[in-house]
Formats: structure tokens, C-alpha cells, sequence
């Protein structure tokens, strides 16, 4: 009997094939757009804010606003805070909220002699041009990790802090905005066969798929429909470990559900 050359319409992806929430919690906490939750602060944006590679949780804030005022005044300068990350997603969407991560810890001043080094730190992940004014009308302050969160899907997820700090972000992470909105805007054809893997009692008159996302593992399909929505993960054949195996994994992807592929 010859083989079927129709590519299966992807089922329930085992956990083996997403990234863990660690890695998950770790990539939108380093989205732009932060704010800090403290007592008498609701939701004072930061300038910018970093997990560096070593484990340490940095804002930068202005000098004279109202986080490092709350620092100053605090017992020892130890303030109980949480910074909130928001991940959007790059291209539109009914809810275009995709993911929060909550950081929960005590903000303390970055101490004059280790702010060299943690500048430095910082950079490494998110080079920001507010680095520039840390100690010249910014300022840079250390959350003492002890909670992690993670909002996602509908579900909400506990991360140790330790597995958050020893987790790596997705190597994707930099160029998915930009790969997404190209893929929405200028590629149309590639765009309907990864739509081709939405099952079709998933689909309706009324259905509208885009892609919600795409890290090591696959791509992530927003489908929208008149009462609600859902999303489905349609995966690479094996995780990219680089930008530049993104192509190939692609080519690969899209070929398996065109049906153009010499040997399918």
C-alpha cells in the first residue's frame, strides 16, 4: 500500500515539545514594558529591566521617582515589591496580551561598588541606553528573588525561583516579532498551509487564524472565532537551537504540509 502523502493534522503535543514554564517565565520577563507593584505603588513603570546571565533580577528607575523614594524609606532600603512583565503579541489579535510573569522579592539598591559590574550585566542581555544615566538621574536596584509566576493560556503556573534563574531563554526570542509580522505581511501562501494544520472541526465560517507565536519547539496558532478562542502549537520536527536553523526548520514545516517535498 503506498504511503499516505497527507501530513497528520497535529494532536496534543507532549511536554517534550514546548519549552518548560521555567524557560517560558524566563523569555517574557525579557519583553520591554515593566512596571513595580509595591505598598502605595500601583504599577509604577520602569525604565528598563533585566535577568542577567548570572542570575540576578535588575530595574533601572528614575532617581528621583516614586520606586526609589518607597526604597529610601523602606526598613534597611529592603521593599517588598513585585515587577510585572507583559508580553503582547507582535501581530494583531483580539486579546493581544499573551503571556504575564510576576517577579515577587524585596528592591534594594545595586550598591555603588557592584554597579559597574551589574551595569555591565545588564547590558549583555538588554543593551538600553538607560544604562547610560545609572548613578546621573537613573537608578539601578536589585530584586531579591523568592516568587515566580507565570499567567499563561488561561493557566497560571508556580516556578521555583531557582529553576527561573537556571533556565535560558528561548534562542528565538529576538527575532520572533520580526519573523511574525513578516510572516503575516508578506508571505501569504506560507501563512494558509501552516493554517492547514488547524483541524477542521477547530475551523468556521466565521474562524480567523494567526500566528500567536513562535520559539525553539514551533510555531503557536491564535484561532479566533465569534465566542472565543483557541490555540494550537504545530511543531518543528526537531528544536532549532539558532536564529539561523529557523529557515530550514520552516522550509521543512511548510513543505511537510504542502505536500511538496520529495519523499512525502
Amino acid at each position: 500500500m503506498a504511503r499516505s502523502t497527507r501530513p497528520a493534522v497535529p494532536g496534543p503535543v507532549p511536554d517534550a515539545l514546548r519549552p518548560s514554564a521555567a524557560e517560558r517565565a524566563r523569555t517574557v520577563a525579557g519583553r520591554p514594558g515593566a512596571a513595580v507593584c509595591a505598598p502605595g505603588i500601583d504599577g509604577s513603570r520602569v525604565l528598563a529591566h533585566a535577568t542577567t546571565d548570572c542570575g540576578r533580577v535588575l530595574v533601572v528607575v528614575p532617581t528621583d521617582g516614586e520606586v526609589c523614594a518607597a526604597v529610601s524609606s523602606a526598613p534597611d532600603g529592603d521593599l517588598a515589591a513585585l515587577v510585572l512583565v507583559t508580553d503582547h503579541a507582535p501581530v494583531p489579535l483580539r486579546d493581544p496580551v499573551r503571556a504575564q510573569v510576576w517577579l515577587s522579592g524585596w528592591l534594594t539598591p545595586v550598591r555603588p561598588a557592584d554597579q559597574r559590574a551589574a551595569t555591565l550585566a545588564f547590558a549583555d542581555v538588554a543593551p538600553v541606553a538607560e544604562l547610560l544615566d545609572v548613578g546621573r538621574g537613573n537608578s539601578l536596584l536589585r530584586l531579591d528573588l523568592a516568587e515566580v509566576v507565570l499567567g499563561e493560556g488561561g493557566v497560571v503556573v508556580e516556578v521555583a525561583p531557582e529553576a527561573y534563574l537556571e533556565a535560558e531563554p528561548d534562542p528565538l526570542a529576538g527575532i520572533e516579532a520580526t519573523a511574525l509580522r513578516h510572516l503575516v505581511s508578506a508571505h501569504p501562501d506560507e501563512l494558509s498551509a501552516l493554517r492547514s494544520w488547524v483541524p477542521p472541526c477547530w475551523r468556521g465560517e466565521d474562524a480567523v487564524v494567526q500566528p500567536l507565536g513562535l520559539d525553539r519547539f514551533g510555531f503557536r496558532l491564535r484561532i479566533e472565532h465569534r465566542h472565543g478562542t483557541r490555540d494550537l502549537r504545530v511543531p518543528f520536527g526537531a528544536p532549532v537551537t539558532s536564529p539561523d536553523a529557523l529557515g530550514p526548520a520552516v522550509h521543512r514545516l511548510l513543505c511537510a504540509a504542502q505536500r511538496n517535498c520529495p519523499g512525502h
